[in-house]
This record gives structure tokens, sequence and C-alpha cells, in this order.
């Protein structure tokens, strides 16, 4: 059951990084391994700024100006 309640969990945080637009890290890291062994791999911090950068398209945190 707790099982479970964990693979739950992990898939609704999951789901709500997409809503907002940041991918899954852990998945980021194994196509990284897959795709390309041995290269750089970006710290979480600089993945997630890297995909925030990515979605404000480098406006910074406000949209409109």
């Amino acid at each position: 059951m707790v099982e479970r309640l964990v693979v739950l969990w992990r898939t609704a945080a999951r789901v709500a990084r997409l809503m907002v637009g940041v991918p899954d890290y852990d998945e980021y890291l194994a196509r990284r391994r897959h795709c390309a062994p041995g290269s750089v791999v970006l710290s979480r911090e600089a993945f997630v700024r890297r995909c925030a950068e990515r979605r404000l398209g480098g406006r910074g945190s406000r949209g409109c100006c």
C-alpha cells in the first residue's frame, strides 16, 4: 500500500512539473546516460534554470515587459 502511494505521489509531482513547463530531471539524466554517456550533465538547479529560460523566452520572471 505504501509503495503504491509513493508511486502515485511521484506521478502527481511529475505531472505538476510538466504542467508548469519543467521537464523531469530524472528522465533527463536517464536520457543523457543513454544517448551521450560520458558527457557533461547539468545539475538539478542548472536544469531547472535552463527550462525556465526556455519557457520564458529570456524575458525574465515578468512576461509582459
